[in-house]
């Protein structure tokens, strides 16, 4: 009123506007809600995890969040033909043969708020589960679950734990057990979607291995190694191919493209309109003109067949001679 501008106080800056993430549900009323399995008999994979996070159990929908990479991985891999999401779970039963489980049905902001009790319990379950609908791999999404998993079936928790297929086994239970990286993006060694592809091809192949599928033999997987010492020597081993006859090299350069023969060598001195090439009798001629160039450059006619190999840096030591 006295036309003074009131001092904001700092305390009101720092608020944030709230979130309306449930549409007005609280955090304790979604955790009463429960994701259901989707589970049926002569399922080749079933996707497992801890228990569902409040998004999943509020939505009723499998790996809802945008940050997972589990329906990127999918396509990916080859497992769907399309890009599907959280909105297409139902369907992937029926046609991939996937089903999904927890094995805490519970719903927490975190798997860190389980109970020993629940997980214990959970694994119970999770275990009859899989003895009554008997899909052909059971796959534990991460290694905490398969932790988890084992320490309340086992008494202890693996020594050892690598990706891929399990050498344990569920009493009276011939269900394969496979871990994979977690799905989602919090996963630190994994932390993008291609970064998992791998395992999901991987548990594909499994699948084709214990139904007996031959596998395609077009692609085969090769473990590749760098060595500079190699590189050096299979540079100066090859040579740059010379091109081939090109019928509008002539008018664009206005000069005479002499191709060499299979049997007959460079005649002295040919040309092609920039390029020269020696013969071994002007051999002394072109390392003059070598000499005469700057530093760096090469004579005409050489930049085809020159090797580059003693031009590759030895990274295992410092710089010689004081030179960068």
């Amino acid at each position: 009123g006295d036309g003074k501008q009131e001092k904001i106080d700092e305390s009101f800056k720092k608020v944030k506007r709230k979130v309306d993430r449930f549409k007005g549900m609280t955090e304790e009323e979604v955790m009463k809600k429960t994701l259901p399995d989707l589970l049926d008999y002569n399922l080749d994979y079933v996707i497992i995890g801890i228990n569902p996070g409040l998004m999943a159990a509020f939505i009723g929908r499998w790996f809802p969040g945008p940050g997972n990479h589990f329906w990127k991985c999918l396509y990916l891999s080859g497992f769907t033909e399309e890009q599907l999401n959280h909105m297409h779970d139902t369907t992937l039963p029926v046609k991939y043969k996937m089903g999904f489980t927890n094995m805490v049905a519970r719903a927490t902001p975190g798997s860190k708020d389980l109970s020993s009790k629940e997980l214990r319990e959970g694994g119970k379950i999770l275990v009859e589960k899989l003895k009554q609908y008997k899909p052909l791999i059971a796959v534990f999404n991460g290694k905490c679950i398969y932790e988890m998993f084992c320490r309340e079936l086992f008494g202890k928790k693996p020594q050892k734990l690598e990706f891929g297929l399990q050498p344990h086994k569920i009493p009276e239970c011939d269900v394969a057990l496979y871990l994979m990286p977690s799905s989602s993006a919090r996963c630190a060694q994994f932390p993008r979607a291609q970064d998992k592809v791998h395992f999901y091809i991987k548990l594909r192949e499994l699948r084709d291995q214990l139904k007996g599928i031959q596998k395609t033999t077009e692609i085969e997987e090769v473990d590749y190694t760098f060595n500079l010492q190699l590189a050096k020597e299979d540079a100066k081993r090859l040579a740059i191919k010379e091109e081939q006859y090109d019928p509008g090299y002539e008018d664009a350069y206005g000069g005479a493209y002499l191709e060499r023969g299979a049997e007959e060598g460079l005649a002295e001195n040919q040309t092609n309109g920039h390029c020269t090439f020696s013969s071994s009798a002007n051999a002394e001629g072109a390392q003059e003109a070598a000499t005469s160039q700057t530093e760096g450059q090469l004579p005409d006619g050489q930049w085809m067949t020159q090797s580059f190999a003693d031009q590759i840096p030895n990274i295992s030591s410092g710089p010689k001679d004081g030179s960068m």
